[in-house]
Protein backbone atom coordinates (compact mmCIF):
# COMPACT_ATOMS: atom_id res chain seq x y z
CA UNK A 1 0.00 0.00 0.00
CA UNK A 2 1.36 3.46 -0.89
CA UNK A 3 2.01 6.29 1.57
CA UNK A 4 -0.12 9.32 1.13
CA UNK A 5 1.32 12.14 3.36
CA UNK A 6 -1.84 14.19 4.99
CA UNK A 7 -1.41 17.73 6.23
CA UNK A 8 -3.04 17.01 9.40
CA UNK A 9 -3.88 20.71 10.26
CA UNK A 10 -2.42 24.53 10.34
CA UNK A 11 -2.19 27.10 12.39
CA UNK A 12 -1.96 30.95 11.55
CA UNK A 13 -0.64 34.20 13.58
CA UNK A 14 0.17 37.48 12.75
CA UNK A 15 1.10 40.40 14.44
CA UNK A 16 -1.43 42.86 16.45
CA UNK A 17 -0.04 45.94 14.65
CA UNK A 18 -2.18 46.76 11.57
CA UNK A 19 0.14 49.26 9.48
CA UNK A 20 -1.19 49.26 5.88
CA UNK A 21 -3.44 52.54 6.29
CA UNK A 22 -0.17 54.05 7.67
CA UNK A 23 1.89 52.61 4.72
CA UNK A 24 -0.11 53.67 2.05
CA UNK A 25 -0.35 57.41 3.18
CA UNK A 26 3.42 57.42 3.41
CA UNK A 27 4.05 55.72 -0.04
CA UNK A 28 1.70 58.60 -1.89
CA UNK A 29 3.78 61.81 0.01
CA UNK A 30 7.19 60.06 -1.80
CA UNK A 31 5.87 60.78 -5.05
CA UNK A 32 6.67 64.20 -6.72
CA UNK A 33 4.06 63.93 -9.61
CA UNK A 34 0.46 64.87 -10.02
CA UNK A 35 -0.23 61.89 -12.07
CA UNK A 36 2.09 59.33 -10.49
CA UNK A 37 -0.47 60.02 -7.41
CA UNK A 38 -3.22 59.47 -9.33
CA UNK A 39 -2.35 56.19 -10.50
CA UNK A 40 -1.09 55.26 -7.01
CA UNK A 41 -4.49 56.43 -5.76
CA UNK A 42 -6.34 54.23 -8.42
CA UNK A 43 -4.77 51.04 -7.66
CA UNK A 44 -3.96 51.43 -3.90
CA UNK A 45 -7.62 51.74 -3.68
CA UNK A 46 -8.28 48.52 -6.29
CA UNK A 47 -5.83 46.83 -4.13
CA UNK A 48 -8.63 44.26 -2.33
CA UNK A 49 -6.65 44.50 0.60
CA UNK A 50 -7.80 46.01 4.21
CA UNK A 51 -5.30 45.01 6.36
CA UNK A 52 -1.84 44.10 6.68
CA UNK A 53 0.03 43.50 9.76
CA UNK A 54 3.63 44.26 10.86
CA UNK A 55 6.14 43.21 13.90
CA UNK A 56 7.33 46.51 13.78
CA UNK A 57 6.11 48.20 17.22
CA UNK A 58 4.14 51.38 18.09
CA UNK A 59 5.92 54.71 18.64
CA UNK A 60 6.15 55.82 21.53
CA UNK A 61 2.99 57.91 21.61
CA UNK A 62 1.39 55.19 19.73
CA UNK A 63 1.78 55.84 16.24
CA UNK A 64 3.01 53.74 13.06
CA UNK A 65 6.41 52.67 12.17
CA UNK A 66 6.61 55.72 10.37
CA UNK A 67 5.03 58.05 12.07
CA UNK A 68 7.18 60.44 14.91
CA UNK A 69 9.25 58.01 17.34
CA UNK A 70 8.23 54.90 14.75
CA UNK A 71 11.24 52.21 13.34
CA UNK A 72 11.08 53.97 9.88
CA UNK A 73 10.82 57.93 10.72
CA UNK A 74 14.26 59.03 9.98
CA UNK A 75 16.02 61.02 6.74
CA UNK A 76 18.31 57.21 6.17
CA UNK A 77 16.07 54.34 7.18
CA UNK A 78 17.57 51.52 8.96
CA UNK A 79 20.63 49.44 7.71
CA UNK A 80 20.32 46.13 6.84
CA UNK A 81 22.02 44.82 10.40
CA UNK A 82 19.32 46.63 12.11
CA UNK A 83 16.72 44.80 10.23
CA UNK A 84 18.47 41.61 10.76
CA UNK A 85 18.71 42.06 14.95
CA UNK A 86 15.15 42.40 14.87
CA UNK A 87 14.15 39.47 12.61
CA UNK A 88 16.22 37.71 14.26
CA UNK A 89 14.19 38.32 17.58
CA UNK A 90 10.80 38.64 15.58
CA UNK A 91 10.96 36.12 13.44
CA UNK A 92 10.93 33.28 15.71
CA UNK A 93 8.85 34.27 17.74
CA UNK A 94 5.87 34.88 15.50
CA UNK A 95 6.51 31.71 14.39
CA UNK A 96 5.95 30.05 17.89
CA UNK A 97 2.72 32.05 17.97
CA UNK A 98 1.64 29.80 14.82
CA UNK A 99 2.90 26.87 16.44
CA UNK A 100 1.01 27.53 19.23
CA UNK A 101 -2.18 27.48 17.28
CA UNK A 102 -1.49 24.32 15.56
CA UNK A 103 -0.66 22.60 18.84
CA UNK A 104 -4.10 23.87 19.78
CA UNK A 105 -5.42 22.00 16.92
CA UNK A 106 -3.55 18.58 16.80
CA UNK A 107 -1.03 16.98 19.18
CA UNK A 108 2.67 17.93 18.01
CA UNK A 109 4.26 15.22 20.19
CA UNK A 110 7.04 13.48 18.48
CA UNK A 111 8.11 15.58 15.65
CA UNK A 112 10.43 14.06 13.72
CA UNK A 113 11.33 16.77 11.23
CA UNK A 114 11.40 20.35 11.01
CA UNK A 115 10.83 22.49 7.48
CA UNK A 116 11.07 26.18 7.86
CA UNK A 117 10.60 28.39 5.20
CA UNK A 118 11.89 32.02 4.96
CA UNK A 119 12.97 34.53 2.89
CA UNK A 120 12.97 38.09 4.70
CA UNK A 121 15.55 37.66 6.84
CA UNK A 122 18.54 35.68 7.71
CA UNK A 123 20.57 35.19 11.16
CA UNK A 124 22.88 31.36 11.91
CA UNK A 125 22.51 29.74 13.87
CA UNK A 126 19.33 29.52 11.96
CA UNK A 127 15.78 30.37 12.67
CA UNK A 128 15.02 26.90 12.48
CA UNK A 129 17.53 26.25 15.28
CA UNK A 130 15.97 28.75 17.06
CA UNK A 131 12.60 27.34 16.82
CA UNK A 132 13.40 23.45 17.60
CA UNK A 133 15.43 25.03 20.59
CA UNK A 134 12.36 26.65 21.68
CA UNK A 135 9.71 23.97 21.30
CA UNK A 136 12.18 21.45 23.75
CA UNK A 137 13.03 19.73 20.32
CA UNK A 138 15.00 16.39 20.67
CA UNK A 139 18.47 17.39 19.22
CA UNK A 140 17.74 14.28 16.83
CA UNK A 141 15.05 16.09 14.76
CA UNK A 142 15.84 16.47 11.41
CA UNK A 143 16.02 20.37 10.26
CA UNK A 144 15.49 21.57 6.97
CA UNK A 145 15.72 25.62 6.06
CA UNK A 146 13.89 26.60 3.03
CA UNK A 147 15.15 30.64 1.85
CA UNK A 148 14.66 32.59 -0.33
CA UNK A 149 12.60 30.77 -2.64
CA UNK A 150 9.91 33.70 -2.47
CA UNK A 151 6.20 33.45 -2.73
CA UNK A 152 6.26 29.38 -3.63
CA UNK A 153 8.39 28.53 -0.74
CA UNK A 154 5.05 26.62 1.19
CA UNK A 155 5.22 24.55 -1.63
CA UNK A 156 8.81 24.10 -1.49
CA UNK A 157 8.51 22.97 2.28
CA UNK A 158 5.17 21.13 2.29
CA UNK A 159 6.83 19.01 -1.03
CA UNK A 160 9.81 18.24 1.04
CA UNK A 161 7.56 17.13 4.08
CA UNK A 162 5.62 15.14 1.55
CA UNK A 163 8.84 13.16 0.23
CA UNK A 164 9.78 12.58 4.03
CA UNK A 165 6.67 11.45 4.84
CA UNK A 166 6.70 9.01 1.98
CA UNK A 167 10.08 7.52 2.78
CA UNK A 168 9.46 7.37 6.56
CA UNK A 169 5.59 6.80 6.82
CA UNK A 170 6.17 7.15 10.72
CA UNK A 171 7.09 10.99 10.56
CA UNK A 172 6.08 13.61 11.82
CA UNK A 173 6.79 16.84 9.97
CA UNK A 174 6.25 20.26 11.44
CA UNK A 175 6.41 22.71 8.60
CA UNK A 176 6.74 26.54 9.67
CA UNK A 177 6.56 29.25 6.84
CA UNK A 178 7.36 32.87 8.54
CA UNK A 179 7.88 36.29 6.67
CA UNK A 180 8.31 39.34 8.09
CA UNK A 181 8.01 41.67 4.74
CA UNK A 182 7.52 45.02 6.38
CA UNK A 183 11.33 45.29 7.74
CA UNK A 184 12.07 46.27 4.13
CA UNK A 185 10.09 49.11 3.30
CA UNK A 186 12.30 50.88 0.66
CA UNK A 187 12.08 54.63 0.60
CA UNK A 188 12.08 55.31 -3.38
CA UNK A 189 10.21 57.90 -5.50
CA UNK A 190 9.34 55.26 -8.20
CA UNK A 191 5.63 53.94 -8.28
CA UNK A 192 6.13 50.61 -9.17
CA UNK A 193 7.80 49.69 -6.55
CA UNK A 194 6.12 51.87 -3.57
CA UNK A 195 2.87 49.82 -5.19
CA UNK A 196 4.68 46.55 -4.76
CA UNK A 197 5.58 47.16 -0.99
CA UNK A 198 1.98 47.91 -0.10
CA UNK A 199 0.60 44.36 -0.70
CA UNK A 200 3.01 42.54 1.37
CA UNK A 201 3.16 41.90 5.09
CA UNK A 202 3.99 39.98 8.16
CA UNK A 203 2.96 36.50 8.71
CA UNK A 204 3.34 32.32 10.16
CA UNK A 205 1.76 29.56 9.53
CA UNK A 206 1.89 26.11 10.82
CA UNK A 207 1.17 23.06 9.43
CA UNK A 208 1.26 19.07 10.91
CA UNK A 209 2.58 16.40 7.90
CA UNK A 210 2.22 12.82 8.94
CA UNK A 211 0.69 9.88 7.12
CA UNK A 212 -2.50 9.83 9.42
CA UNK A 213 -5.40 10.44 7.22
CA UNK A 214 -6.52 13.66 8.34
CA UNK A 215 -6.79 16.96 6.90
CA UNK A 216 -6.19 17.34 3.52
CA UNK A 217 -3.81 14.07 1.32
CA UNK A 218 -1.24 15.67 -0.37
CA UNK A 219 -0.97 14.43 -3.53
CA UNK A 220 1.88 15.14 -6.78
CA UNK A 221 3.73 18.05 -7.04
CA UNK A 222 4.71 20.27 -10.07
CA UNK A 223 6.63 23.12 -11.25
CA UNK A 224 7.48 25.08 -14.28
CA UNK A 225 8.97 27.94 -15.42
CA UNK A 226 8.15 30.84 -17.74
CA UNK A 227 10.99 31.69 -20.38
CA UNK A 228 12.78 34.72 -20.47
CA UNK A 229 11.16 36.29 -17.25
CA UNK A 230 13.83 36.53 -14.45
CA UNK A 231 13.66 39.81 -14.10
CA UNK A 232 10.22 40.00 -13.28
CA UNK A 233 10.14 39.00 -9.86
CA UNK A 234 13.34 39.37 -8.07
CA UNK A 235 14.66 40.72 -4.15
CA UNK A 236 18.07 42.69 -3.91
CA UNK A 237 20.05 42.62 -0.96
CA UNK A 238 20.79 46.09 -0.11
CA UNK A 239 22.46 48.51 2.54
CA UNK A 240 19.27 49.19 3.69
CA UNK A 241 17.61 46.09 3.64
CA UNK A 242 15.93 43.91 0.58
CA UNK A 243 14.99 45.64 -2.00
CA UNK A 244 11.97 43.76 -3.51
CA UNK A 245 11.18 43.95 -7.12
CA UNK A 246 7.73 43.12 -8.36
CA UNK A 247 7.07 44.30 -12.25
CA UNK A 248 3.56 45.13 -13.50
CA UNK A 249 4.12 43.10 -16.34
CA UNK A 250 3.43 39.90 -14.02
CA UNK A 251 0.27 39.42 -14.13
CA UNK A 252 -0.25 40.12 -17.69
CA UNK A 253 2.93 37.22 -18.25
CA UNK A 254 1.20 35.11 -15.41
CA UNK A 255 -2.46 35.41 -18.03
CA UNK A 256 -0.31 34.45 -20.93
CA UNK A 257 1.52 31.79 -19.66
CA UNK A 258 -1.69 30.53 -18.45
CA UNK A 259 -3.40 30.55 -21.79
CA UNK A 260 -0.58 27.84 -23.48
CA UNK A 261 -1.99 24.70 -23.16
CA UNK A 262 1.39 23.86 -22.28
CA UNK A 263 2.00 25.77 -19.64
CA UNK A 264 -1.31 25.93 -18.24
CA UNK A 265 -0.97 22.02 -17.81
CA UNK A 266 2.58 22.10 -16.22
CA UNK A 267 0.82 24.87 -13.74
CA UNK A 268 -1.96 22.79 -12.81
CA UNK A 269 -0.34 19.11 -12.59
CA UNK A 270 -1.49 17.92 -15.97
CA UNK A 271 -5.56 18.78 -14.40
CA UNK A 272 -8.10 20.36 -16.04
CA UNK A 273 -9.02 23.39 -14.72
CA UNK A 274 -12.97 22.86 -14.88
CA UNK A 275 -12.39 19.81 -12.85
CA UNK A 276 -10.60 21.06 -9.99
CA UNK A 277 -13.00 22.33 -6.51
CA UNK A 278 -10.70 23.53 -4.62
CA UNK A 279 -8.11 26.27 -5.79
CA UNK A 280 -5.29 27.27 -3.33
CA UNK A 281 -3.58 30.25 -5.21
CA UNK A 282 -1.01 32.37 -3.62
CA UNK A 283 -2.49 35.73 -3.03
CA UNK A 284 0.17 37.23 -4.62
CA UNK A 285 -2.32 40.37 -5.52
CA UNK A 286 -5.36 41.38 -6.78
CA UNK A 287 -4.59 41.58 -10.91
CA UNK A 288 -2.80 37.90 -9.96
CA UNK A 289 -5.44 36.20 -8.85
CA UNK A 290 -7.86 37.84 -11.59
CA UNK A 291 -5.58 36.67 -14.35
CA UNK A 292 -5.74 33.24 -12.92
CA UNK A 293 -9.41 33.31 -12.95
CA UNK A 294 -9.47 34.90 -15.95
CA UNK A 295 -6.91 33.11 -17.90
CA UNK A 296 -8.34 29.42 -17.00
CA UNK A 297 -11.60 30.30 -17.47
CA UNK A 298 -13.01 29.88 -13.54
CA UNK A 299 -16.13 30.75 -12.46
CA UNK A 300 -15.85 34.09 -10.56
CA UNK A 301 -16.20 32.02 -6.70
CA UNK A 302 -13.07 29.86 -7.52
CA UNK A 303 -10.80 32.27 -6.00
CA UNK A 304 -12.76 33.58 -3.33
CA UNK A 305 -10.60 31.96 -0.14
CA UNK A 306 -7.46 33.86 -1.56
CA UNK A 307 -9.08 36.76 -2.13
CA UNK A 308 -10.20 36.29 1.35
CA UNK A 309 -6.78 35.59 2.65
CA UNK A 310 -5.16 38.89 0.48
CA UNK A 311 -8.20 41.51 2.11
CA UNK A 312 -7.30 40.04 5.90
CA UNK A 313 -3.58 39.88 5.65
CA UNK A 314 -1.85 40.85 2.31
CA UNK A 315 0.75 39.12 0.85
CA UNK A 316 3.18 37.30 3.18
CA UNK A 317 4.75 35.84 0.34
CA UNK A 318 5.63 31.58 1.29
CA UNK A 319 3.09 32.28 4.64
CA UNK A 320 0.30 33.37 2.23
CA UNK A 321 -0.37 29.89 0.40
CA UNK A 322 -0.19 28.18 3.61
CA UNK A 323 -3.08 30.83 5.38
CA UNK A 324 -5.54 29.76 2.19
CA UNK A 325 -5.21 26.20 2.97
CA UNK A 326 -5.92 26.71 6.65
CA UNK A 327 -9.31 28.16 5.32
CA UNK A 328 -9.60 24.97 3.17
CA UNK A 329 -9.04 22.87 5.60
CA UNK A 330 -12.02 24.37 7.52
CA UNK A 331 -14.24 24.76 4.67
CA UNK A 332 -16.34 21.97 2.36
CA UNK A 333 -14.54 18.89 1.52
CA UNK A 334 -12.67 18.79 -1.81
CA UNK A 335 -12.27 16.33 -4.32
CA UNK A 336 -10.22 17.39 -6.44
CA UNK A 337 -7.95 20.61 -5.25
CA UNK A 338 -4.88 22.82 -6.84
CA UNK A 339 -2.26 24.86 -4.83
CA UNK A 340 -0.68 27.37 -6.90
CA UNK A 341 1.94 29.92 -6.17
CA UNK A 342 3.91 32.36 -8.16
CA UNK A 343 7.72 33.60 -7.42
CA UNK A 344 10.97 34.46 -8.35
CA UNK A 345 11.93 32.78 -12.08
CA UNK A 346 8.98 33.76 -12.80
CA UNK A 347 8.11 29.99 -11.80
CA UNK A 348 5.20 28.40 -10.99
CA UNK A 349 4.73 25.62 -8.65
CA UNK A 350 2.68 23.76 -6.99
CA UNK A 351 0.55 19.91 -5.77
CA UNK A 352 -2.73 18.17 -6.05
CA UNK A 353 -4.75 17.74 -2.55
CA UNK A 354 -8.26 16.41 -1.34
CA UNK A 355 -9.71 16.14 1.28
CA UNK A 356 -8.94 12.90 3.74
CA UNK A 357 -11.44 10.21 3.62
Amino acid sequence: MSIIPHIVAIGTAVPSHDIHAAFIAWARARLPEARSARVFDRMAGRAAINHRWSVLPVSDDGGSPVDPGGFYARDILPGTAERMKLYAAAAPALAIEAITALGEKVSLEGITHLVVASCTGFVAPGIDQIIAARLGLAPTVERLLVGFMGCYAAVAALRSARHIVRSAPAARVLVVCVELSTLHLQDTPVLEPLLAMLQFGDGAAAALVTADPAGLALGEPFATTLPDSAELIRWDITDQGFAMHLSGEVPARIAAGLADPVFAAAATGGRDPQEIDGWAVHAGGRSILDAVETALSLPHDALSTSRGVLADVGNMSSATLMFVLARLLDGPPIRNGVALAFGPGLAAEGFGFRSAG
